[in-house]
């Protein structure tokens, strides 16, 4: 049997990027390692013996609220936290990045400061003949 690799490194339920429709049978069968064909058979299945609307509400609410698959594979604990707040939440994730440009932009500010003193006169010093 082929073992299945997780491509986006992730652990959890994500919305595959690489699925048919909406990417939430093809996360779910990379979640718990699965055959994509085998989940989308039971999807189907629930289907016709659910109804059509019940089974269709739930799996576009499954679409609506699982996070979409990352992009790039989470390699340590604080690319998942930024990922998590990014995905959960679009304002705190644009908050935290105008944060860290903030910052910055402050040690930038303070580097031209120093650079352009009156002690780093360097326009004085280069037009002084040895």
């Amino acid at each position: 049997m082929i073992d299945k690799i997780n491509l986006s490194g992730t652990t959890g339920i994500y919305r595959s990027r690489r699925g048919l429709i909406l990417g939430v049978c093809q996360g779910m069968a990379d979640a718990r390692d699965l055959s994509v064909w085998c989940v989308r058979a039971i999807a189907i299945v629930i289907l016709f013996f659910s109804g059509i609307w019940p089974a269709l509400i739930v799996y576009l609410l499954a679409a609506v609220l699982l996070q979409p698959e990352p992009v790039l594979p989470l390699n340590d604990r604080s690319d998942r936290e930024f990922y998590n707040s990014y995905a959960s939440s679009r304002t705190l994730a644009i908050h935290r990045l105008k944060r860290t440009y903030d910052n910055l932009e402050r040690r930038i500010r303070r580097m031209e400061g120093i650079v352009t003193a009156r002690e780093h006169d360097w326009e004085r010093r280069l037009r002084e003949e040895p």
